[in-house]
C-alpha cells in the first residue's frame, strides 16, 4: 500500500473515536448535569474544562510532532483520552471534571496532529482529504449520542464507556504497527524547515484565521454541545430523543463533509465556505425561534449541514497561505480554537442562567455564525483564473 495512504487511513481510524469523544459531553451533559445537580452556567464550565484542557495538549503535540512525528503525537492523545474515558463513571463531581480535563487534553493532542498529517501526505488535494477525514470524525460525533441514548437506557453506561476505551486501545495498537511500514512524514521535511522563511507574525492573514478558527471551533461545539439539553427543555420530549438530537446536527455535518469533495471540484472553496455559513446561520436561526421539537431537529441538522466544509476549508487555506510554514503556525491556530472551544458553549450557558432561558444564550452561536461571515467576505476572495490567492 501507497505511504500516503497508510498514513492517510491511519488518521481515518484515530478520527472515529476522536469524533466520538469530542462530543461526548454533550448527549451526556443532562445526565451529568441531573446527577450533579448543575444550572446552565456550572454545566458550562465542563466545555471549558475539556476545551482549555485541550489547548495545554496542542502545544504539547507541537513538540511531540517536532520530535517523534505526527503518529507519536496521535497515539498520546488516544491513550490519555481512553484513561480519562474509563475513570469518568466511576467518581465525583471532582473527579468528572478531571476526567473531563484530561481527555480534552488528549484531543489536544491527537487532533492537530491528524490534520497537519492528511494535509501534508495529499498536498494536491487539502480540503477534499481534510473533508474526507473531517467525515471519519462526524461518522463518530453521530455515533455517539445515539450510543449514550441506548447505553442510559439500558444503564448500561459504564460498559459503553469501557468499550469506547477498548476502541481507543486498539486503534492506538494499529497505528503503532504503521510506523514499520512507512516513515513520518514530519521527519521527512524536518530538515527543509530549518531553512525555511521567517513567518510574519504581524501578516493580516493570521488575523483573521486565529479568530477564523476560535468562532468555527466554538460556534460548533455551542449548538452540538447545548442542543440536547435545548431539546429537553420542550414539552413532551422524552428523555431519549433529546440526548439522540445532537446525532441530527453531527449527521448533517458527516453528509456535507461527504460531498463537499464533489462540491469543491465545481465550486471555489471560499465560495463553499461563505454559502455554506450563510446556511448554518439560517439554522441555527431556526433553532433560536422554533416552538417545537420537530424545528429543532430540522434546525440542528440544517445548521450542521452549513458548517460541514467550513473548517476542513479553513484548515487548506492554512496551508494555501503559509504553505511549508503551515506545520508550525498550526499549534498556534488550533490553540485559538480550542479557546474557542472553551469561551463561547460556556457562554451560552452563562447567558442561559443570567437570563433564564437556553434559547437566548445561543445567540451566541449565531452570534458567531455572523462574524465568521464577515471575515470571509472581508479577506479573501475566490479564486479564479489567471487570479492568485490573497
Amino acid at each position: 500500500m501507497h505511504p500516503r495512504r497508510v498514513l492517510t487511513l491511519a488518521a481515518h481510524a484515530a478520527f472515529v473515536p476522536i469524533g466520538v469523544v469530542t462530543v461526548l459531553l454533550g448527549p451526556m451533559l443532562p445526565w451529568l448535569s441531573a446527577r450533579w445537580s448543575l444550572d446552565y452556567a456550572q454545566a458550562g464550565t465542563l466545555f471549558t474544562a475539556q476545551f482549555a484542557t485541550s489547548t495545554l495538549g496542542v502545544a504539547i503535540s507541537g513538540v511531540l510532532v517536532s520530535r517523534w512525528g505526527f503518529r507519536a503525537a496521535i497515539n498520546a492523545g488516544l491513550l490519555t483520552m481512553a484513561a480519562a474515558i474509563a475513570v469518568l463513571p466511576h467518581g465525583s463531581r471532582l473527579v468528572g471534571v478531571i476526567c473531563v480535563a484530561s481527555y480534552g487534553a488528549g484531543l489536544g493532542l491527537a487532533v492537530p496532529a491528524a490534520n497537519l498529517q492528511v494535509a501534508e501526505v495529499n498536498p494536491e488535494r487539502r480540503s477534499a482529504a481534510l473533508n474526507l477525514l473531517n467525515f471519519s470524525w462526524s461518522a463518530g460525533a453521530v455515533a455517539c449520542p445515539f450510543l449514550v441514548a441506548v447505553a442510559l437506557k439500558h444503564q448500561a453506561i459504564v460498559f459503553f464507556l469501557e468499550a469506547t476505551t477498548g476502541f481507543m486501545l486498539a486503534v492506538s495498537i494499529g497505528i503503532a504497527a504503521t510506523s514499520r511500514l512507512v516513515a513520518d512524514p514530519k521527519v521527512a521535511v524536518r530538515d527543509s524547515q530549518k531553512t525555511s522563511t521567517p513567518i510574519d507574525w504581524g501578516e493580516s492573514s493570521l488575523t483573521v484565521l486565529c479568530a477564523l478558527f476560535f468562532l468555527y471551533v466554538g460556534t460548533e461545539n455551542a449548538v452540538g454541545g447545548w442542543v440536547a439539553s435545548y431539546a429537553k427543555s420542550f414539552r413532551h420530549t422524552t428523555a431519549t430523543l433529546s440526548v439522540m438530537t445532537p446525532s441530527f446536527f453531527y449527521a448533517a455535518l458527516m453528509a456535507g463533509r461527504w460531498l463537499a469533495p464533489a462540491v469543491l471540484r465545481r465550486v471555489e472553496e471560499i465560495q463553499v465556505a461563505r454559502a455554506g455559513i450563510l446556511l448554518a446561520c439560517t439554522g441555527m436561526t431556526g433553532l433560536i425561534w422554533t416552538h417545537v421539537i420537530a424545528g429543532v431537529v430540522v434546525s440542528a441538522a440544517i445548521s450542521g449541514l452549513g458548517l460541514a466544509a467550513v473548517y476542513p476549508i479553513t484548515i487548506s487555506l492554512l496551508s494555501r497561505q503559509f504553505g511549508a510554514a503551515a506545520s508550525r503556525i498550526g499549534s498556534l491556530m488550533f490553540v485559538m480554537a480550542n479557546l474557542g472551544g472553551a469561551c463561547l458553549p460556556w457562554l451560552v450557558g452563562y447567558f442561559s442562567t443570567r437570563l433564564g432561558s437556553l434559547k437566548t444564550g445561543l445567540l451566541v452561536a449565531l452570534a458567531g455564525g455572523v462574524l465568521m461571515q464577515v471575515l470571509y467576505f472581508t479577506k479573501w476572495k475566490p479564486i479564479t483564473a489567471g487570479t492568485s490567492p490573497q
